[in-house]
């Protein structure tokens, strides 16, 4: 699994690469909490180059959520495969977290 990281303005989009499991969870949760420390409000993630995702990552997706929303920002997804929005369909997390089907729009309803 590999991370990437870009600004825009007080949010932060991260953009994942590979597999979201048990593997890489612990990984990518330090990754992006150390991140966000860095005076980021708001959190995008980018799905589009996930090819795997299990209960690991739901849990990474969830415990981000709580903590964006103790700053009282906001947490966004994006870019889903079919089989990954799967996941998110069953898993009940677009109740609580909005998908777009781009940063861009998920920007400009953060904005």
């Amino acid at each position: 699994m590999d991370v990437g990281f870009k600004r825009s303005g007080h949010t932060l989009i991260v953009s994942l690469s590979g597999e979201l499991d048990h593997h890489s969870a612990e990984k990518i949760r330090e990754e992006i909490d150390v991140t966000m420390e860095k005076g980021f409000k708001n959190l995008i993630f980018n799905f589009s180059n996930v090819s795997f995702m299990d209960s690991s990552g739901i849990g990474v997706i969830i415990g981000r959520y709580k903590k964006v929303q103790r700053k009282g920002g906001i947490v966004c997804i994006t870019c889903l495969s079919d089989k990954i929005k799967r996941i998110f369909e069953i898993s009940g997390l677009f109740k609580i977290i909005p998908y777009y089907p781009n940063d861009e729009d998920a920007l400009e309803k953060i904005v």
